[in-house]
């Protein structure tokens, strides 16, 4: 009965131990943009803001890549509240840039 009994409650700790890492969540918040392989993470209130703004689209010859700068000849447009983030819309694909290098930091599909 003893080994029943300490057999039941090894069990129970191993179990309650596994439950306890599974459950281990972590949420972060992010406010400053975070490169990743290929691109920036921002703020999904910018992403949403670029999403509903109406501009016409820029012809623009060439590819339209993460990490290539803007030309001056392409107009783009401030986000109120965020600084660090502008947008245009080339080549109809919705492109957010760093507004001080013009370079695009991501395209929004």
């Amino acid at each position: 009965m003893r080994n029943k009994l300490t057999l039941a409650t090894a069990a129970a700790l191993l179990t309650l131990s596994a439950s306890a890492y599974a459950q281990s969540t972590v949420i972060v918040e992010e406010t400053d943009p975070v490169m990743t392989e290929s691109t920036v993470v921002v703020p999904g209130e910018v992403r949403t803001y670029v999403l509903e703004q109406q501009v016409p689209s820029v012809a623009y010859e060439g590819d339209v890549l993460i990490g290539k700068v803007i030309p001056d000849s392409v107009e783009i447009h401030t986000i109120d509240g965020h600084a660090d983030y502008a947008y245009t819309v080339v080549n109809e694909r919705r492109v957010i840039v760093n507004p001080q290098t013009r370079t695009v930091v991501q395209i929004l599909e």
